[in-house]
């Protein structure tokens, strides 16, 4: 069983400058919580890049996929029409015609695919309810998490969070597999 103890503090200087005198503590300092970007805090806690870029491609690519399987589909295959003396019969040379309509879908579903994702991995879906461990996190508070694996030195760690400069500390128990 793992404790999650949540360190409070008022000031963001006041986290940045906690975070690696817990580190050489030997404190695992798992993630914050702020009410605004702290920058430089990525790289203190260690968190790895984010693959958001990789699934904005992967979203722009279907919808460049989905466009022109479209255009293709109803420009060639299934109703030609000749529009503008433009040949009918070979998609390639209607192509640049088609460029509006494939950088709209592919902007369509970039956006809607990251906007789910964002929902999705945030847990801001209907009926879900986020755990806050301050009521005032989204006004001036800080929150640094910190688990500890030892049972018998959550108060120690707590001891090292409160004397960092955290104004308070909250244990919460949670359970890791």
């Amino acid at each position: 069983m793992t404790k999650r103890i949540y360190g409070i503090f008022d000031d963001e200087e006041l986290l940045l400058n906690a975070i690696p005198s817990l580190k050489q503590k030997g404190v695992l300092c798992k993630d914050v919580q702020s009410p605004f970007p702290v920058h430089g805090i990525d790289a203190l806690i260690g968190t790895p890049r984010t693959r958001i870029s990789t699934t904005a491609f992967l979203y722009g690519l279907t919808g460049t996929s989905l466009a022109l399987l479209m255009t293709w589909y109803m420009m060639i295959y299934d109703w030609p029409i000749n529009i503008g003396g433009k040949p009918n019969f070979m998609f390639y040379l209607n192509l640049p015609a088609f460029i509006p309509v494939t950088f709209e879908m592919t902007v369509f579903c970039a956006a809607h695919g990251m906007a789910l994702t964002f929902l999705i991995r945030s847990k801001i879906l209907p009926g879900v309810t986020a755990p806050i461990p301050h009521p005032r996190l989204t006004d001036d508070k800080f929150v640094l998490h910190v688990d500890v694996k030892d049972e018998s030195k959550v108060n120690e760690v707590a001891g090292l969070i409160k004397s960092s400069g955290a104004s308070d500390v909250l244990l919460n128990s949670m359970q890791f597999s």
